[in-house]
């Protein structure tokens, strides 16, 4: 059940705020803008999340590989698990395959391709600066990727944060430069609008003062048109300024841009329109649980909840994006901290721990889990 307290007005649009009993622990009470939402015909439902468990499978698995070694100390026996032992993680991307994804390590600046049933593979290695919570922190694939075999990077340098790109066989080019980068909050996400446009997400890098500052990278959504690496590329597009401790940014069927992100009064999620505008947050979470990676289909967006352990799945219009519920929780506590996070040709949400970014590994980690998208969170076309 629900229990309904006042609403007000932020930038205009009315609110109204609510707190489950049954996601209470993780997720706490919340606010969602109904300003533009309507009953869903039907109304989704969605699990709890005990349908995720880590289990010992009842035969051996194709999915599951049996181990190289007898002691083999990467070995999983969870068939949710799809890849064990590595650094500590930045951003994932599933490939065009839906079936694989590539992984980022934060620290080594490794890019990582695994699937289920397949041991990781190196795939490319970029030169980072992981001091503090720098590195290697997202990536992000060209929208003509079959073609082209391009990837797209946030990452750390000695200097400044800053994306790069990357062609198989070559060294990587800048493509935007001059992000502040600081002692902490040295976030950053990428996904493509549309094809011509990149969306760089960048972090305050611990100063709020700068990401209000319109001269400032920090703490903003920035559109970035001009992708390839040029002596004066043009300033890119503010999308979103005053952001905090940036999430993820991640693009939905509908056209819009979801963007998580965590300030110092809350959590919080919000979406870009397609036409560019921008509407009062989403969902609101009060008790900050660590927002992070986020992933949107039709109907659904998920996003991670670092520091609760779990992932939120929250149903939303797909033309409005108005979100119609409170979020259901999935895996609570069962893999740790969350971070990184797509969703599969299959339907199902792969998350990338970071357990070892700030909390507590264990013999396998970092790790590549998946988790079912609960019913009524459509398909991902």
């Amino acid at each position: 059940m629900t229990k309904g307290v006042p609403g007000r007005k932020v930038r205009g649009a009315a609110t109204a705020a609510i707190c489950s009993i049954a996601v209470v622990a993780a997720a706490g009470c919340a606010r969602f803008d109904d300003s533009t939402s309507s009953p869903f015909t039907p109304e989704p439902t969605f699990g709890s999340g005990a349908e995720v468990q880590p289990r010992e499978p009842s035969a051996p698995s194709s999915v599951l590989p049996e181990p190289s070694t007898p002691n083999d100390p990467c070995f999983d026996r969870d068939p949710n698990v799809i890849a064990t032992c590595l650094d500590a993680t930045g951003g994932l991307v599933m490939l065009p395959d839906g079936g694989s994804a590539l992984v980022a390590e934060r620290r080594t600046g490794r890019i990582v391709r695994v699937a289920p049933g397949e041991k990781p593979t190196e795939f490319a290695r970029i030169p980072v600066d992981s001091g503090s919570d720098g590195g290697l922190l997202d990536i992000a694939l060209s929208p003509t990727y079959t073609e082209d075999n391009l990837l797209y990077a946030y990452i750390t340098t000695g200097s400044d944060n800053r994306v790069v790109r990357i062609a198989p066989g070559d060294t990587p080019k800048d493509v935007l430069t001059g992000i502040p980068r600081g002692d902490v909050g040295n976030t950053g996400a990428l996904t493509f609008s549309t094809p011509g446009e990149l969306m760089v997400l960048t972090g305050d890098t611990g100063n709020p003062a700068a990401a209000a500052d319109p001269a400032s990278l920090a703490g903003k959504l920035l559109g970035v048109t001009a992708l390839s690496s040029t002596p004066n590329p043009p300033r890119p597009a503010v999308v979103l300024s005053g952001l905090g401790r940036a999430g993820d940014v991640c693009a939905d069927p509908g056209g819009g841009v979801w963007v998580t992100d965590r300030t110092a009064l809350e959590d919080r999620i919000q979406r870009v329109r397609p036409d560019g505008t921008v509407g009062a947050p989403a969902w609101t979470w009060p008790d900050k649980p660590g927002v992070a990676g986020c992933a949107a289909a039709r109907g659904a967006v998920a996003v991670a909840l670092t520091d609760a352990q779990a992932m939120a799945v929250l149903a939303t219009e797909h033309d409005t994006g108005a979100v119609t519920s409170a979020p259901a929780l999935l895996a609570q506590k069962l893999y740790g901290r969350l971070g990184g996070t797509v969703i599969s040709g299959a339907g199902e949400i792969w998350a990338a721990t970071v357990n070892k970014s700030g909390g507590e590994p264990g013999p396998t980690d970092d790790r590549v889990v998946k988790l079912p998208l609960p019913s009524g969170g459509g398909g991902t076309d």
